[in-house]
């Protein structure tokens, strides 16, 4: 108990009392609990993390450390029994059901293992969906969809439907959607899992372009460390908790 509190006063002297790049993301003391009949099961316990603006970091651990809830949490699709979670400069865990998905829909987006893509649609429209949704006039979300499908080497398939492209292709286009409502972070949850090693390695390549050019606050899980090794920060989860903390760039 002393040992994780020292780290835990350490990672936040070291992650947050040092930075100067202003923050994407601050999760103080951190806690999801699920009650199990008589028992708690701690998924996270006292998780203390920063995510400069502009940063791209990976989480990874074994099955079951917590990687999955962590991401849920810092992506609004669940709530913390215990800690706080500051993204853009609004602490989510003191917003309402209707205010989080407001918040999810502009500040956010998911790429997914499993593309999500609509099967009976065009291409582009998949892409257009969260703006849709958003109320986006529809000349605008359609130029700045053709220009994220441009983004992400797609442009002459825009009026294809997903069944007709590639696994890699398909996913270009989630992380195209990902971006329509140029969100604060982007949440990448193993998002190269269904795709063989070359078609993985591209994909990572395209999230660090746009890493890059836009600026982008990426956090992503990965079970592949060689991926992992490839962006600027890695957190091991163990148990629910943070093991060590690894800078790369």
């Amino acid at each position: 108990m002393v040992f994780h509190s020292l780290f835990n006063a350490y990672n936040a002297y070291e992650n947050i009392g040092y930075q100067t790049t202003p923050l994407a993301i601050e999760v103080v003391d951190l806690e999801k609990v699920y009650q199990m009949g008589s028992i708690k099961v701690f998924a996270l316990k006292e998780v203390n993390l920063s995510v400069a603006k502009g940063e791209f970091i990976s989480i990874v651990g074994p099955s079951g450390s917590g990687k999955s809830t962590l991401l849920n949490l810092i992506g609004a699709l669940d709530k913390p029994t215990k800690g706080k979670i500051v993204i853009d400069d609004i602490d989510i865990t003191r917003l309402s059901e209707v205010q989080l998905a407001k918040f999810r829909g502009l500040k956010i987006g998911f790429i997914f293992q499993t593309f999500n893509l609509i099967n009976r649609t065009t291409i582009l429209k998949n892409v257009e969906l969260p703006a849709i949704v958003s109320g986006v006039p529809s000349k605008i979300r359609q130029l700045k969809a053709l220009n994220l499908l441009k983004l992400v080497g797609l442009e002459d398939k825009a009026y294809r439907k997903p069944m007709e492209i590639s696994g890699g292709e398909q996913q270009r286009v989630a992380i195209a959607r990902a971006l329509i409502n140029d969100p604060a972070i982007i949440l990448a949850d193993e998002p190269t899992g269904n795709l063989d090693s070359k078609t993985g390695s591209e994909i990572l390549q395209l999230l660090r372009k746009i890493n890059k050019e836009k600026n982008a606050t990426i956090v992503m899980v990965t079970h592949n460390l060689e991926l992992a090794n490839k962006t600027d920060k890695i957190i091991y989860l163990r148990d629910g908790e943070i093991e060590k903390i690894v800078k790369l760039y």
